[in-house]
């Protein structure tokens, strides 16, 4: 171990981003779970089921976005702390992102590869489907 002054930083940062990561997937569960609920139990017309359920699969796939955010800075912290580097400093989750965040039509695409992702994707087309079949 380091005698670097913001290892123990580093550390307590690497504890809150993985509980927070952690918390990103229990969400992203939650909103899949509401999905299925929805298509099974919803009385509403076969329209507004798909707009929701299109609605819920991208909101998951926004936050699968922000949670790949948080396990880029993870790893990047983990390597910091096997490998001492001093260009790792502790608290630049945040600041690192705005520096490099895309803009509009970037984020749009983010959250748009995030919702292709087959652990995202499934099952909302399937849902869709089966909305679709049973009309």
């Amino acid at each position: 171990m380091t005698d670097r002054p913001d290892t123990q930083a580093l550390h307590q940062e690497w504890l809150l981003l993985q509980a927070q990561h952690e918390q990103y997937e229990l969400w992203t569960l939650g909103i899949k779970l509401t999905a299925v609920l929805l298509a099974a139990f919803a009385p509403v017309s076969t329209l507004l089921l798909l707009a929701l359920l299109a609605l819920l699969w991208l909101q998951e796939a926004i936050f699968k976005t922000f949670q790949g955010r948080l396990g880029e800075r993870l790893l990047r912290i983990e390597q910091a702390l096997a490998v001492p580097d001093p260009a790792v400093l502790p608290m630049q989750l945040s600041s690192r992102w705005l520096a490099q965040r895309p803009g509009a039509a970037g984020l749009v695409g983010e959250y748009l590869r995030a919702a292709c992702r087959p652990t995202v994707a499934f099952p909302y087309p399937l849902l869709m489907a089966l909305a679709l079949l049973l009309a």
